[in-house]
């Protein structure tokens, strides 16, 4: 049975990370659509309503799955880089996988949200242009999924190891 609902919670992980993937790729295409004028590094545009929508959702999805993955992975507790090397390999994978889901969370979620609120009703004018930055925090996701699945597996066998060998 346990396998069987951490099987369902890989998925779960992984169906949140790609959704909000696509929704971020999804989001730059619906901006890519609405009128704009371009000089140099300057753009003048309207904003897409429904690339916000969906940068919104995309932002929304990241966060849940990043949530879930580490409400559900568990707390690691690693002291001392002594403590980490002495520690299993299921912990170092665990470990490693929780720091690289953070940076790439942090990035992709800043670049999903500067690509969201560049298509906020309130920001019709002219500026710096954000091309790229949705799809890029989409393409984000979807390694931020593999990470965040690594973390979830790495952690949970790491806690069990520690169950079946007493040092819990």
């Amino acid at each position: 049975m346990s396998r069987n609902v951490g099987f369902f919670i890989c998925i779960l992980i992984l169906a949140m990370d790609v959704s909000a993937g696509i929704l971020g790729i999804e989001a730059e295409v619906a901006q890519n659509k609405v009128k704009h004028l371009k000089m140099w590094i300057f753009e003048c545009r309207d904003p897409s309503h429904t690339a916000f929508k969906y940068g919104l959702a995309a932002c929304i999805l990241l966060v849940l799955a990043h949530v879930t993955a580490n409400f559900l992975g568990g707390c690691l507790c690693v002291v001392s880089r002594q403590d980490l090397e002495k520690s299993s390999a299921n912990k170092q994978l665990a470990v490693a996988s929780l720091i690289f889901s953070w940076i790439i969370l942090a990035i992709a979620f800043s670049m999903l949200i500067v690509g969201t609120m560049a298509n906020s009703r309130s920001r019709r004018g002219c500026g710096i242009s954000h091309h790229r930055v949705l799809s890029i925090g989409g393409i984000l996701c979807f390694i931020h999924g593999l990470f965040a699945v690594a973390y979830y597996i790495s952690a949970t066998a790491s806690t069990r190891e520690q169950t079946h060998t007493g040092h819990a």
